[in-house]
């Protein structure tokens, strides 16, 4: 069976087919008060169901929320049973093995042939382009303001797509964009971030960088734009590879690029280098604070294309849980494959959201050798984005580190904090309120790993505590007849 969903608009009759999916009749306002009912429900347990408010005040686009906040929907939007097999489909896509003979080659195809078939594919028109609006009024669309203090209303779940100036590789990014008027946005576009590069490079070139933003489209498109693949690779290429088929896209109206045919509204424009950085925020940010107002790029809007009954997706982001627990639940997942690759010895490792994803990597390994932990965590720290995670805790492989109770009971007791820690300096995540610096500060790795005599220690390390199997398989037989529940 083939991707089920064309667009996010089949993916939400799905949802209300299984109940996964409220519709919210009354009437409410687009400043604070969908981002509040959505807030209640992404902190029930599971993360609640999805929400369409179908009558936002003063607008007639319905508003969709929370689409991607819970495990089920996630899979669902991924059409996988477990996110790790995506990871293992683009491992084996992407692991350099030269074939030994001829009939490894031959095994080789039917993976080549997948990678062939998500290529994207340009078609003539779409879905997306029903409505042409060449005097855009972004004030026309729902777009939300999340928070009392925020600084506007903000985009928040954009696909913004960019080119490379020199060599022409697209990038999809998911950045937040301010709205500054009927035409303006601003663009945050974090140093550590592909769409910043872009804009550096056309800075340096002197040319005008046009961006599309775009919003819907088929399920996977808005989680890929939030993953952290390699500058070189697609992520529109990435989603083909989640759906098994292309991505179709269109060319722009009124710029050189192509987007998702089956979007629900793109913003076409364009970011003058040239011109002068905008104030941008305060903004509610996911790790629960207002990130300050500061310098970023603005986007003259050229266009807007939407269907004739488009809905807007956004997301809420603020104090944890939110729906981007979900999103960077399957980012891990996937991810996993890639990091075993380059580290062998990694068993799981585990990004908590309550850590908003840069605080706190825990990671097990299969220890070998003395100081094995710190090896391991080297290296994590110079791979992608885990480059800005602040503390990295490496347990042992029998440690369970999606079990926050089995991880502090394992950190506590293994660890000395005189031997056992390491404070280094390295990139920090620009979100990070703590550092000195933006983007720039100290970073904690934590052996929390059973200790070798080579490692220093010079007592009898002490063995945990576990009951005789024959015991456990007895009571286990008794156990109905035991009257306890």
């Amino acid at each position: 069976m083939g991707y089920p969903f064309r667009d996010l608009q089949e993916f939400l009759k799905a949802l209300e087919r299984k109940r996964l999916l409220a519709r919210v009749k009354e009437p409410l306002s687009v400043e604070l008060e969908i981002t509040e009912v959505t807030d209640r429900v992404c902190k029930m347990p599971g993360g609640g169901k999805a929400l369409l408010f179908e009558r936002p005040k003063g607008y007639s686009i319905p508003v969709a929320t929370n689409v991607y906040g819970s495990y089920e929907r996630m899979k669902m939007a991924l059409n996988v049973d477990d996110p790790e097999e995506i990871g293992w489909k683009l491992y084996r896509i992407l692991r350099p093995e030269v074939p030994q003979s001829f009939l490894d080659k031959l095994k080789k195809l039917p993976e080549l042939k997948k990678l062939n078939d998500a290529i994207p594919k340009l078609v003539k028109k779409g879905k997306v382009q029903e409505v042409v609006e060449r005097e855009p009024d972004l004030l026309s669309l729902p777009i939300l303001k999340c928070w009392p203090k925020d600084g506007g209303r903000y985009i928040t779940f954009g696909q913004v797509v960019t080119k490379d100036p020199e060599t022409g590789v697209r990038n999809v990014g998911l950045y937040r964009l301010q709205v500054l008027g009927k035409d303006r946005l601003a663009v945050h576009w974090q140093i550590h971030k592909d769409g910043h590069r872009h804009y550096l490079k056309a800075k340096e070139l002197k040319k005008k960088l046009e961006v599309a933003v775009v919003i819907g489209g088929e399920p996977p498109l808005p989680y890929v734009a939030s993953a952290p693949l390699p500058p070189e690779v697609d992520e529109y290429l990435f989603a083909g590879l989640i759906m098994e088929r292309p991505v179709e896209l269109v060319k722009g109206v009124t710029i050189d690029l192509e987007y998702p045919a089956n979007a629900e509204i793109v913003i076409e424009g364009e970011v003058d280098p040239e011109e002068p950085l905008v104030d941008e925020g305060p903004f509610g940010d996911h790790t629960g604070f207002y990130t300050p107002v500061e310098k970023y790029p603005s986007m003259k809007v050229k266009a807007i294309v939407m269907r004739k009954d488009p809905v807007y997706l956004a997301t809420i982001v603020g104090k944890p849980p939110q729906e981007d627990k979900y999103l960077g639940w399957a980012t891990e997942r996937i991810f996993l494959p890639l990091v075993k690759f380059n580290l062998p010895e990694v068993v799981d490792y585990h990004l908590p959201a309550e850590g908003c994803f840069h605080n706190f990597c825990f990671v097990s390994i299969k220890k070998r050798y003395p100081g094995h932990a710190y090896k391991v965590a080297s290296a994590l720290l110079g791979m992608g984005l885990l480059s800005l995670t602040k503390h990295v805790v490496v347990f042992d492989e029998e440690v369970n580190v999606r079990d926050l109770g089995e991880v502090l009971w394992a950190w506590g007791n293994n660890v000395d904090p005189k031997r056992d820690v390491l404070i280094l300096k390295g990139p920090i995540d620009v979100l990070d309120h703590a550092t000195d610096e933006v983007g720039f500060g100290g970073k904690m790795v934590i052996d929390a790993t059973r200790k070798w005599r080579e490692e220093g220690y010079r007592r009898q390390w002490p063995e945990v505590i576990e009951m005789d199997p024959q015991v456990k398989k007895k009571v286990d037989e008794l156990w109905e007849k035991l009257g306890i529940g």
